[in-house]
């Protein structure tokens, strides 16, 4: 079972310099991301080798769903990853700050 945190709660993290991949596809994330947040689609996760055994990271997709299983994925090979319940959607709800590239 993975570990799951608030939007709020991510807020703080980041403040603090910890490290937020983005599972969603690339044409979701061009339209609203959080600075410095890392896409690294779902499907990809499984050959991505940026992230070490033992590194905590956050976890964010659209809703929660995609975030959760990428989660699932990561604590599996020992790292420590927290899935961001909500989302973008919930980030966004709570009127903090996203990017677009649109």
């Amino acid at each position: 079972m993975h570990q799951e945190i608030s939007v709020h709660e991510l807020r703080t993290a980041l403040a603090e310099g910890a490290r937020l991949i983005d599972v969603r596809e690339p044409a979701e994330f061009n339209e609203a991301y959080i600075a410095g947040a890392e896409l690294v689609p779902l499907a990809t996760l499984p050959t991505f080798d940026g992230i070490a055994p033992g590194e905590t990271v956050y976890v964010i997709c659209k809703s929660g769903g995609r975030s959760a299983m990428g989660c699932e994925f990561l604590n599996a090979s020992g790292v420590q990853a927290f899935n961001v319940l909500g989302g973008m959607m919930a980030w966004l709800y709570a009127g903090f700050e996203a990017k677009t590239t649109e």
